[in-house]
């Protein structure tokens, strides 16, 4: 009978752990500096945060997309960033087909994929 009355006193403290950690952890972009290199040629700078916890969990990558979801360049992030957050990387030479004038930033890491705060961005 103590065991029926501590796991129903338990069991609402361990379905909100679940649902708090199965909504932590997402990447979030925070900001985008976009500068054209050249003719439909662009250089991207993002800022993500992410509660990096290790080589297990951490922001991998982040994409540059079109609004309809063609991938046109990504940077993969090769180890976690524990210590900095939020962090900044660039990626180059990003070809953008003509008439396109905003892209979606979106960011990924290990363990949820994508997920978390995205940005369109306007094409200077």
């Amino acid at each position: 009978m103590a065991k029926i009355k501590f796991l129903r006193l338990i069991a609402p403290l361990i379905l909100l752990a679940c649902i708090n950690a199965s909504w932590a952890g997402e990447v979030n972009v925070e900001k985008v500096k976009v500068s054209k290199q050249s003719a439909n040629t662009y250089s991207f700078s993002v800022t993500l945060k992410h509660a990096d916890t290790g080589w297990k969990h951490y922001a991998n990558k982040w994409e540059v997309l079109t609004l309809d979801g063609e991938l046109l360049g990504q940077r993969i992030l090769h180890h976690p960033h524990v210590n900095e957050q939020p962090f900044t990387r660039k990626l180059g030479k990003v070809k953008i087909p003509s008439g396109v004038s905003q892209v979606l930033i979106k960011g990924y890491d290990l363990k949820h994929g994508d997920g978390g705060k995205t940005k369109i961005v306007d094409l200077p």
